[in-house]
């Protein structure tokens, strides 16, 4: 099985990732992660992004295309199914990975779009606070800490990361829907996107996604 995993910022996909990937024996591919590995391996996709990041511009589309294709080709990666998280995030993204995926005869057997309106985002990311020590994060509703505003362990004050605070997270947010809209269309055009409610327990969420997977 290979599944793309969608949704907003603060929507909880790498905890689900993590859970869908020991469900169905997954290889989840983060393209986050794979891209700061490729960069500190110093590897050739790994030098040409770093060349684009270190002039502020971009990483093209094609440069990520074949970063990620480079790890879903791998044998072990082909033979248990994968997992793709933060990619692709655009339909030019999509339009690639389907086409080289062909060429490998494989496909995207669903696409999971984790659906969490913008209020409850908001609330989870402005929420958020975390100690600049020992970088443990608290949540003003889900996980306070015992002091308003203080770490439980060292007692230094909580700080709120840039990401976080909440003109940011509207732009994060603006920018999700704009490119999230038509990736959303591409894919239900293809008949492969599984949309599920993202509001409530972890527990919650995970089992909708596991009845959509087997559906």
């Amino acid at each position: 099985m290979n599944l793309v995993l969608l949704g907003p910022p603060g929507a909880g996909k790498g905890t689900q990732a993590a859970r869908i990937c020991e469900a169905f024996v997954l290889v989840h591919l983060s393209s986050g992660d794979i891209l700061r590995a490729e960069r500190k391996a110093r590897t050739e996709l790994g030098r040409k992004a770093q060349g684009y990041m270190d002039s502020g511009g971009l990483v093209p589309d094609d440069l990520i295309i074949a970063m990620m294709m480079d790890h879903i080709s791998r044998p072990q990666v082909v033979e248990r199914g994968f997992l793709l998280d933060g990619f692709p995030r655009t339909v030019v993204q999509a339009q690639g990975l389907d086409e080289r995926l062909s060429t490998r005869r494989l496909r995207i057997d669903a696409v999971v779009n984790m659906e969490v309106d913008d209020a409850e985002v908001t609330r989870r990311l402005t929420g958020r606070w975390s100690c600049p020590k020992d970088g443990r994060i608290y949540h003003e509703v889900f996980s306070p800490p015992k002091k308003k505003g203080l770490c439980d362990d060292c007692g230094e004050t909580l700080t709120r990361r840039k990401d976080d605070e909440p003109g940011v997270v509207r732009e994060r947010l603006r920018t999700y829907h704009e490119l999230s809209q038509p990736l959303a269309a591409y894919y239900e055009k293809r008949g492969v996107l599984r949309t599920v409610d993202g509001g409530g327990t972890t527990d919650e969420v995970f089992n909708r996604i596991k009845n959509v997977c087997q559906a």
